[in-house]
């Protein structure tokens, strides 16, 4: 549905899944993926965050890592990179920087580039910073 454009329903469809099973991580992250979209960075960071959340809570006290290459834990990092770039866009940065620092513990090989992020986010808010120095969204690399 996305795919073709159909937004609405796709949306709909989400928070139809979400209505039974608020703890789907893959729902979460794609409703903050779409609301990113539709530059509404409160909500995608609501979304994203709770993915986020909610993987967290399911590593509980790991000792090791939980790598993207593996495809059970890709929306839970993805969700975390959206959540990073939300929370420095808003202003947030310590939090974007405890989220980061959580992520690269989890997976320290960075295969989203979070360090990058957090790097071009950090050179986009300084005042000298360059009008096209706007740090990409997370989902358009």
């Amino acid at each position: 549905m996305i795919a073709a454009g159909e937004i609405e329903i796709a949306v709909d469809e989400l928070r139809w899944l979400l209505s039974g099973c608020h703890d789907f991580v893959d729902a979460h992250r794609l409703l903050g993926e779409l609301a990113l979209a539709d530059d509404d960075l409160a909500l995608a960071r609501g979304h994203f965050g709770i993915a986020y959340q909610l993987g967290t809570k399911a590593a509980g006290n790991l000792k090791g890592t939980l790598p993207y290459r593996l495809s059970g834990n890709q929306s839970f990092h993805e969700s975390g990179k959206g959540l990073v770039w939300c929370l420095s866009k808003l202003g947030k940065h310590d939090l974007a920087q405890e989220v980061a620092g959580a992520l690269l513990r989890f997976d320290p090989t960075d295969p989203l580039g979070i360090g990058q992020l957090l790097a071009e986010l950090a050179a986009a808010d300084q005042p000298s910073a360059a009008p096209h120095a706007e740090a990409q969204r997370p989902h358009d690399r």
